[in-house]
């Protein structure tokens, strides 16, 4: 299949499949098509693919997460997922990964990567693959709706395009990293069609903190060893002092909760419990001040005790009440960062609006997947596998529908 280079204005284009989107779960739906043996376009907002994939790389790609599958499943929020995770869980991450000639290693936290660390020679790989398959790809070509007869339109360089496709697969993103491709603009779109959208909210961000000088020196600084809660959410992972506020994976899992307004607390002693914490608090000082005191006998490290001081203070003497203060730190923040700073978001396409095999019940033959799909998962791996597991999955499912002739 060749997509001719110009048509005549208004003539659609018949393809026998269509992927909009080249994020990590188009690329997939693509792969399964052309593994049915069908003749696939791909078109993508941006001038190349994968522009988040390889941004996640950046810090070391990570994968997916080799763990017991219940608990791996248990961090989803979705049971709709479940038998898609199932049917593409985190060893055939690994199996898939590494017939793309990468190796891989399973870290000390069961976080999988490939031994590269990079996203970039992944995708080359990836991309060679379906090139070799029969793919087509068509960049900067901008989806804008359907027209009347149903074709898809685009917007190109070279002016507007149609496309008409027996199955089509949506993998347009989420609301966050825009500049990335998910920008959400076909929330507009499927409005305009009369299909259903929920907002998007931020998910794995950070938060706003409005810091005194007092911190200046510190930001920049790793936080460690302490525990967040938020809610009946507890979370032990580490964050660092920015100087918009606290980024990291250590408050990445209590969004949820945060979006809900629960109040944030830190513990700065998560090791240490509240009665040992006492009587550590209580032994005599001498001449020393509170704050030498606590340097003393709890070691805190220096930006951990800065925040301390920006949170706690006027510090109660009586040591038990210190103890608590130590244990559950109020912290005060302004909300979360903003939505395109998130690395991820909740809401977009409602679960009720597909069906099982992730077809729009309201347009046969359109099948969605990724994170336009409202789902939420925190890093770590989720992510990646469950895009990559919808994208799987609506391909499998959208080429048994065009074999069926339906």
């Amino acid at each position: 299949m060749t997509v001719p280079p110009q048509t005549a204005p208004g003539t659609p284009v018949p393809v026998p499949a269509l992927i909009v989107g080249g994020g990590p779960a188009g690329l997939m739906a693509a792969e399964a098509l052309c593994n049915a043996g069908l003749s696939c376009l791909l078109a993508e907002a941006k001038p190349s693919l994968g522009r988040k994939f390889l941004m996640a790389g950046k810090s070391g790609l990570n994968l997916s997460r080799m763990e017991d599958p219940d608990r791996f499943l248990s961090r989803y929020d979705s049971d709709r997922l479940a038998p898609m995770i199932r049917a593409f869980p985190p060893e055939a991450v690994r199996h898939w990964t590494e017939t793309l000639g990468q190796d891989t290693f399973t870290g000390s936290t069961g976080r999988l990567f490939p031994t590269a660390m990079k996203a970039s020679p992944l995708l080359r790989a990836w991309l060679a693959r379906l090139t070799a398959a029969g793919l087509q790809t068509r960049t900067r070509w901008r989806w804008t709706g359907w027209h009347q007869d149903g074709a898809a339109s685009f917007a190109t360089p070279e002016g507007p395009r149609a496309v008409t496709a027996a199955i089509t697969i949506l993998a347009l993103g989420g609301g966050s990293w825009a500049r990335l491709g998910s920008d959400g603009a076909w929330q507009d779109i499927f409005q305009r069609h009369g299909l259903p959208t929920q907002p998007f909210l931020a998910s794995n961000i950070g938060l706003s903190v409005p810091w005194s000088d007092h911190m200046k020196p510190h930001l920049g600084q790793p936080l460690k060893g302490l525990a967040w809660r938020a809610g009946d959410s507890l979370s032990r992972g580490e964050a660092v002092l920015s100087a918009r506020g606290l980024e990291g994976g250590g408050l990445y899992p209590l969004a949820p909760a945060l979006r809900q307004g629960a109040p944030l607390t830190l513990d700065l002693c998560p090791d240490i419990d509240l009665a040992r914490l006492a009587a550590r608090l209580a032994r005599p000082r001498g001449k020393q001040s509170l704050s030498s005191h606590l340097r003393r006998v709890l070691r805190l490290a220096p930006q951990t005790q800065a925040l301390l001081m920006e949170w706690g203070r006027p510090l109660p003497d009586d040591p038990q009440a210190l103890a608590h203060h130590l244990k559950a730190l109020p912290v005060r923040h302004t909300g979360l960062r903003p939505l395109d700073e998130a690395i991820s978001t909740v809401g977009g396409l409602p679960w009720q609006a597909l069906d099982r095999g992730l077809m729009l019940r309201d347009r046969p033959g359109i099948f969605c997947a990724g994170e336009m799909i409202d789902w939420d998962a925190p890093t770590g791996g989720y992510l990646l596998t469950a895009c990559l597991a919808t994208g799987l999955w609506a391909g499998q499912h959208a080429a048994r529908w065009q074999a069926s002739g339906r």
